[in-house]
């Protein structure tokens, strides 16, 4: 099997780093993104890189707030729900706001998965009864 990380694998803490700015091709190489998909995300209003001249500057905060994106990506939130959850990091109260509301936005989509977990299992269970049935007409009809 590819080496490569699965998305359903936990991911890292994002590594702590001394640096206060990060080139595109930094941040695409640290976090396997393209240019593309960095633009389209600041298109999106989701991070703010410095320009200076055609050149974009990424800072911490650029970085922090793209790592939230990909897990968020990757645990099947929508770029609305990523946007409520990091907008509300700049709200002035220790972040008690931006922890309670992500966590209820985690609790919610552990709970859908969950369900959509059962419903897999019992739709993986009735398809191997009718297998099992399938098999067992044409074992009958094999014999006669």
């Amino acid at each position: 099997m590819n080496k490569a990380v699965s998305r359903f694998e936990p991911q890292p803490v994002l590594p702590h780093t001394d640096r206060d700015e990060f080139s595109i091709s930094d941040m695409c190489a640290e976090f396997d993104v393209t240019p593309r998909a960095l633009r389209f995300y600041e298109d999106e209003g989701l991070i703010g890189p410095e320009r200076r001249g055609t050149q974009r500057v990424y800072s911490q905060r650029d970085r922090a707030r793209l790592a939230w994106i990909l897990r968020g990506k990757r645990v099947g939130f929508s770029l609305a729900e990523i946007r409520e959850m990091i907008d509300l990091y700049d709200v002035d109260d220790g972040r008690r706001v931006q922890r309670k509301v992500t966590l209820d936005r985690c609790r919610e989509r552990i709970d859908l998965l969950a369900q959509q977990k059962d419903d897999i299992e019992a739709s993986i269970a009735e398809l191997q009864q009718f297998v099992d049935l399938l098999e067992s007409v044409d074992d009958d009809s094999n014999n006669n």
